[in-house]
């Protein structure tokens, strides 16, 4: 699926059912430099400074520019080793990246670098961030910056074709990098909490969870939306909290099978 109106078409379906305070962003991996879309800017040659991705991210969800991360554009070393940018350095996978700073030993800070997700070094040049609704180019992975109750919408798309639980390892660091990596190294979809970069250099809000979809199973996601929406998942939704609600008619049935109703 190549046409570009069918992804700006679930750019708008996507902010709309799910009535999202940023863009959804379309995510293109880059193999080299030439493969930058028209039109998208360089931080350090078009704005005069580094970046780190996640503001990278921001600067594309909230004020709608695209943008390409290259090596030499960013400014937090983490999402330059994730994506393969730069081989890992002996002092990174021994630990110090997080100790002393985050964990008790070093011994505890080189279990977090060993399992710290990465692409291929070298098999990518940077990667290309844009609002998926006027996406100029095919994206690889589509991520949403969202709050739980949006969240919890993706989840049940997602699980709509299979219904089998996603797996995921969270972490509380690299954000950029485990919202992303693992999608791309896996072709499945991918749940991963803001990181402090995140919040206090990017403006994440504290609500905001981050999701991404690979391309492959962006299709069957779409589908889901549109199905739990029409059996009455959607937003807005009103609340109750009356003791004993009606339940939905398999629930009843369930909890009179089981004896306790």
């Amino acid at each position: 699926m190549a046409d570009l109106e069918v992804y700006r078409g679930y750019g708008d379906e996507l902010e709309r059912q799910l009535r999202l305070k940023t863009f959804p962003l379309a995510l293109k991996l880059l193999e080299s430099e030439g493969d930058i879309p028209d039109g998208v800017q360089r931080p350090l040659r078009d704005l005069g400074h580094h970046l780190s991705l996640c503001q990278a991210f921001q600067t594309s969800r909230r004020d709608g520019i695209a943008l390409a991360m290259l090596k030499e554009d960013n400014w937090c070393p983490e999402p330059v080793i994730g994506y393969g940018l730069g081989e890992p350095l002996k002092y990174f996978l021994e630990g110090h990246n997080r100790y002393p700073h985050d964990v008790e030993t070093l011994e505890a800070g080189s279990h977090c670098a060993q399992q710290f997700p990465r692409l291929e070094v070298g098999r990518y040049v940077g990667l290309v961030s844009a609002p998926l609704r006027n996406t100029n180019f095919e994206p690889d992975l589509v991520m949403i910056y969202g709050d739980s109750a949006q969240l919890n919408l993706l989840l049940l798309a997602r699980e709509y074709k299979d219904g089998y639980d996603l797996k995921c390892a969270l972490s509380s660091h690299a954000a950029c990098v485990y919202g992303v990596v693992p999608a791309a190294l896996g072709g499945e979809c991918q749940v991963a909490i803001p990181c402090r970069g995140d919040h206090y250099r990017a403006v994440a809000g504290d609500d905001e969870i981050i999701f991404t979809v690979p391309k492959g199973r962006l299709e069957d996601l779409m589908a889901g939306l549109r199905y739990v929406d029409s059996t009455g998942s959607r937003l807005p939704k009103g609340y109750s909290v009356l003791p004993e609600y009606p339940l939905r008619e398999s629930y009843e049935k369930i909890a009179k099978m089981m004896e306790y109703l």
